[in-house]
């Protein structure tokens, strides 16, 4: 298995009573295999895991397998803070058929670099799945420096990585690293067409929950190097990108959800959108309802 292309983080939708809402979970999972989504994301951040109990989370992942039956790879974010309770894990979602595990560096822990070496290898080694790393410091409190990446690199059961900061100096750094066996994703929406010209082979996006045709013509635009077309493309979501981070990830992206009808808040401590940004929220939920329509009618 090799990762590619565009990759969606999935939101988790739930009720106005706060289950699991499974008919707009399976709308979600099926409008992404209609858009060409590569692959997909269970219980990421942007999927609220640590809001999730564990029935909820393998419920989630069951329902993810059987709609894409191999169609697609099916990722399930693990990370835990510690190294037994993610090897755990990664069992768990091996048997209930994800193709890999989305681990993200121990979140607030802080681990040493050493620390994160002996870490993803004990994972790779005894979790029974693929490993993809993910490094998004914002969140954690921890940095993995490339040097670290390029380390696990050469590890047999480690795929690739998810790497959420924006400086192409970080994505050049990493690109050293990549081979068939590796792959180097981008995890920043904003900078991850410049990442993919640059050789990255993808992107995991928040944003192709809501526009995942527009994601995969920009991801495709950008491998290709077709940097005008690409560029183009990126200036139309630029708005879009913007207001993702407008308050913390996931309550933008969940926010736009609930006007396509998929899903109705979020789980505390986290709320929903700022009722001062809930005209923006339209307004660029009318605009990029007509770029995704433009794409589909384009694809046609």
């Amino acid at each position: 298995m090799r990762l590619s292309g565009s990759i969606t983080a999935l939101a988790t939708p739930f009720t106005a009573t706060g289950e699991i809402d499974i008919p707009a979970w399976q709308r979600l999972l099926q409008a992404q295999l209609d858009a060409g989504t590569q692959a997909m994301v269970v219980a990421g951040s942007t999927g609220e895991a640590a809001a999730l109990v564990d029935e909820e989370y393998d419920q989630l992942l069951r329902i993810a397998v059987a709609t894409c039956r191999g169609r697609v790879p099916v990722l399930a974010g693990t990370g835990q803070s510690n190294t037994a309770k993610t090897i755990r894990c990664n069992r768990r979602v091996a048997a209930l058929g994800a193709d890999a595990a989305l681990v993200v560096t121990p979140p607030y822990v802080r681990p040493t670099q050493a620390g994160l070496l002996a870490h993803f290898r004990a994972v790779a080694e005894e979790g029974g799945l693929p490993v993809v790393l993910y490094n998004v410091p914002g969140r954690t409190g921890c940095d993995m420096l490339p040097e670290t990446s390029g380390a696990l690199a050469a590890h047999p059961g480690i795929i690739g990585v998810k790497e959420a900061r924006p400086e192409a100096e970080r994505m050049q750094a990493l690109l050293a690293y990549r081979s068939e066996g590796f792959s180097v994703l981008s995890g920043d929406d904003p900078s991850a067409a410049r990442s993919m010209r640059m050789g990255a082979d993808g992107l995991v996006s928040v944003a192709s929950n809501v526009v995942p045709r527009s994601m995969r013509r920009l991801c495709d635009l950008a491998r290709a190097r077709d940097t005008d077309a690409a560029e183009a493309l990126n200036a139309e979501l630029d708005e879009l990108f913007r207001f993702l981070s407008i308050e913390p990830n996931p309550i933008p992206i969940k926010a736009l959800l609930a006007l396509d009808g998929i899903g109705q808040g979020l789980r505390l401590p986290l709320q929903p959108l700022s009722s001062a940004h809930s005209a923006l929220a339209e307004r660029l939920h009318a605009a990029i309802s007509e770029l995704e329509q433009r794409h589909r009618a384009a694809a046609a």
